[in-house]
Order: structure tokens, then sequence, then C-alpha cells
């Protein structure tokens, strides 16, 4: 053959592989509201980037008559590109060749690409749009995805790991994305679910559609497995891109930084009468991030689940840091199973790639009663008093206005190795809240006063019972306050220095500015360990 027919070879080999499913596959896709694999991976990489490998990998399967139906590189596109001109590493699964679906093959491009990703120390990137394991193969389909799992889990802490759905995902195809960092999906388009509809149906005899059982909005709202939520592809990828801002490449690099024309000392009046006078009334703590962080910009993670609290990342002064604040403004900010879980996560994420942790604490205490008892609220709440505990990264507290109980505790206080802990003059530190804590403290003191105004009660009408609740009430309330000046306020523990300084709320931002250039060199480490064991 001679070298011209060589090049021609390879134009017609290149030519098929882009072809992939052909014309009226695409168009299908399109018409469903959905892009291309190419299309994602080229509108998701800086432009003219992407390098593909693996393009020409076919099956190996000769049964069920696979033989004779070869796509050059099976259904899946790797390769590597740049974001905002940083390496990543990210595969797409294309649904017109043979549904997406896993083979032995395209398997080993993928664990290719993940060994690779880890070697270069730069982030995978999954976009998941298949039906599964491909059914022809057998138990080799099911070995590739085990294969994957593994680098899932070997990855996990050493390079950003995320995953996109971009169409279904069943069986165990969900395993991998549960495995990444963060998750993202597309609204009325993608899918995610152990067993579907229809197997349902057979077993358990209920009735529920793909939406209802594993859509992005059930997902992201009452499942939790989803972080993100996009409206169409496009929206999808470039959010991908966004939540690449904030991350380093590697656990062994800094996050990258981001000039900023937001002044370190800037003041913000605001802030000195957000807390409401009234300290059962609500506010949104989301007000108090988008006043104090770099331009008032916050990228939320986790938006729709679990809304007591909120967690995502933010720039101060340039520098990504990650943002946990309870949500006075849902369920009164108290810690439930589901708050506990989301935050546990999210702030060992950043410790695991040294993003600093911002606290913005406003919690009542966890949230009683029998289901979240039954449900182990123990153990959950624990998972988020040890990820904070287990964290060396920068660790910076301000307490705005309750911080009740064990809830205290766990929210990131001085006694967790926290480097700075702050508190507003609003602040609340006490084992519970005033209006309980009298009624323990205090129930010698007014049983007394009932008894001394039932001794004292004109003899002209009966002392009733609604008379001797009256004078409670009144006494209880008095002895509230006093309850409130003399133990639930910051100073107290400011004495102890459990809170290192008390600040106007409007000095808050310079306040975190400076601390976190304090601890720019901080140097902190675990006991040597294989790994703890985290209360799962």
């Amino acid at each position: 053959m001679t070298v011209q027919a060589k090049l021609h070879e390879l134009q017609r080999r290149n030519a098929l592989a882009e072809e992939a499913g052909g014309a009226a596959r695409r168009e299908r896709q399109h018409r469903e509201g959905k892009l291309s694999a190419r299309e994602r991976v080229e509108l998701l990489l800086d432009e003219g980037t992407f390098e593909e490998t693996d393009r020409f990998v076919t099956h190996r399967c000769t049964d069920f008559g696979m033989e004779a139906q070869k796509v050059p590189g099976d259904g899946f596109i790797t390769g590597h590109g740049r974001i905002h001109g940083r390496v990543v590493f990210v595969f797409a699964q294309d649904f017109t060749v043979f549904g997406g679906s896993l083979s032995e093959t395209n398997a080993a491009k993928i664990i290719k690409l993940m060994d690779m990703a880890m070697r270069v120390g730069a982030p995978i990137l999954g976009l998941n749009d298949s039906g599964g394991a491909r059914i022809q193969e057998g138990v080799v389909s099911l070995a590739g995805y085990a294969d994957i799992f593994l680098r899932n889990t070997l990855a996990s802490g050493v390079v950003p790991q995320i995953s996109a759905i971009m169409g279904p995902c069943a069986g165990g195809a969900v395993y991998s994305p549960a495995i990444t960092d963060f998750t993202l999906m597309v609204d009325k388009t993608s899918y995610m679910f152990v067993t579907g509809p229809d197997v349902i149906k057979t077993v358990t005899h209920e009735e529920v559609t793909k939406e209802q059982l594993g859509g992005a909005t059930t997902h992201n709202e009452t499942s939790g497995v989803a972080h993100l939520m996009a409206h169409d592809d496009a929206e999808c990828l470039a959010m991908m891109r966004e939540l690449l801002t904030f991350l380093p490449s590697n656990n062994l690099e800094d996050p990258p930084r981001k000039p900023t024309q937001d002044p370190v000392d800037r003041a913000d009046s605001e802030l000195d009468t957000l807390v409401p006078e009234a300290a059962n009334q609500p506010y949104d703590i989301k007000d108090v991030v988008h006043h104090i962080v770099d331009d008032g910009y916050f990228f939320e993670i986790h938006e729709h689940y679990a809304r007591n609290i909120v967690v995502g990342f933010a720039r101060m002064n340039g520098r990504s840091v990650g943002i946990v604040a309870n949500q006075p403004a849902f369920l009164a900010g108290v810690l439930d199973i589901n708050a506990s879980v989301k935050a546990a996560r999210f702030v060992r994420f950043c410790d695991a790639f040294n993003i600093p942790l911002i606290t913005l604490e406003d919690v009542p205490g966890f949230l009683p009663g029998t289901q979240q008892e039954h449900g182990g609220i123990i153990r959950h709440g624990a998972k988020l008093l040890y990820a904070y505990a287990e964290a060396t990264v920068p660790k910076l507290t301000v307490i705005t206005r309750k911080a009740y109980g064990g809830a205290y505790c766990v929210m990131s206080s001085k006694h967790i190795r926290t480097d700075l802990n702050l508190a507003w003059p609003t602040a609340e530190i006490a084992v519970m809240g005033p209006e309980g804590a009298v009624n323990i403290v205090y129930k010698r003191e007014l049983d007394q006063v009932a008894q001394q105004a039932q001794a004292v009660w004109p003899s002209g009408r009966p002392f009733t019972e609604e008379d001797k609740m009256k004078i409670l009430a009144e006494a209880r309330t008095e002895k509230v306050e006093e309850f409130r000046e003399r133990f639930a306020n910051p100073y107290v523990a400011a004495e102890r220095g459990y809170v290192d300084a008390v600040i106007r709320p409007s000095e808050t931002r310079r306040h975190l500015i400076r601390a976190l250039e304090m601890l720019d060199t901080k140097r902190d480490k675990n006991p040597p360990k294989k790994h703890g064991n985290i209360p799962l």
C-alpha cells in the first residue's frame, strides 16, 4: 500500500469514527433536546484543545451478530483537553452507538484515561449517556464497570472527579457517578436509578415514571444524589467549567486564584442590621455570604437538597474558599440527618483539595423527634463532627446568632482545631436556648413565684390556674432575658478563648481575609494511620 493509500485509509477510518451511529440517530438526539457526544466534548473544552485517544478501538464480541456491527471508538469518546487553560481528561458516552452501552473494550479506554489522569494529576470528567452494561457481552462488561469503580475509588481525593448525567444512567452504571465528587443532571433528559420503573412494577407493583423515580428534580431535591441541575446540555457543561475554576487540578496543588477589584477592607453596613432583633425571626444566610465574598458571587452546591444548610464555593480576595452555613430561613437552620451528611461530604472534599473552609453558624441544635432518632441522627450528625475535626485546611468560623448545644461543638468550634472563631455581638452561645434553659435552671424559683403569688392573692376572688399561668409567663419572660444577658452572649465564650474576637458584622470580610492570609502557610496533619473509621 502506498503512502497516499495509507493516508486515504486513515481519512476513511477517521470519517467512520466521526460518523459514529449516523446522522439519523444524531438528529434523534437533537430532537430530544440532547447534544451529540462530540458536540458535548467540543462545548466543554477550550476551543481546539481536544486530543482524542483510542479512536479506533472496537468491541471483541462475536455473539448475537455483533461481529458485523463494529464502529470505531465503540460508542465512547475519550481524550484530554483544556478548560480555562488547564489540562483535564474527559470521556463521553455516545448514545447513538449501541445506546452508549459499556463494553469490555470501551471500559478499557476509560481505565486507561483515568490511570493517565492520576499520573498527570488532572481532573476526570465523565459525560454519561448510556443504557448500561452491554448485554451481548455478559460478565465482561460487568467486569469493566468494576474496574472503573476501582479507579474512581483510588482517584478519590487525588484528582477532582465530576460526572454529568446527560441521558439515562441505570443499574451498575450509577455507582461510578456516585463515587465521584460532584454529579450534575439535566432536567427532563437525564435519569439515574438502580432499577427502572418496569422492574419496580414487576417486583413491588408500584407505578412510577422515570422522572419521578430518578429524574434531575428527584435527585437534586429528594435523594441528594445529584449536586447541580441544568436546564439543558449547554448549561450543564457551562456549570462544569465554572465549578472547575474553584478547584485545584489535584491534591498537591492549591486552588487557582482569580484577580478581583473588590477591596479587602470593604465594610458593609447592611450586615450590622441583618440579624433581626427577635431571636426567633428568620433571615437568609445567603445574604451574609453575598455581602462578604468577592463581588457577591457564590457558586452554591446542593442548592435544592437539605436547604437548612448551605454549602458552596466563593472567593475571598481572589482565593477559593468553601462556605458552610446554617440557613435560619429554612427549619431555623437546625441540623438534621440530610443536612449533616450534605455538609460533611462537602467539608471532606474541601479538605482533600486544600480549599479553606469558612463556616457561618446560626444553629439552634439538632432536629428532635422519633423519625430523626430512629433514622440515626446520632451517627449522621457525627459524620459532620468527624469531617470538621479531621480537616487540616484553614478553618474559620463566624457565629452570627445561635450556637446551642452539641451543634455548637459540631459546627467547627474552637475545640475541634478551628483556627479562628469570630462572633457577632448578636451571637448566643449556650448549652441550650434561653427559653428551654429557664425551665430547668429556674424551675424552683418559678415554682416559688407561683406559690408566693397565691399566698398574697386577694381573698376577694379565687386564685385560678389562668392566674397562675399568667404570673409564671411574666416571671419566665424576665428569667429568659436574665439568662440571655448572663449566659447566651458571645462574651462568656470570649472570656475563655473559645471565641477569638467579637467583631462588628460590617467588618467580617476584612477579618476573614486577613486570617486567610495569615493561614496561607498553615501546616497541620493527623496522626499516622491507614485511614480513620468515619461513622458511615
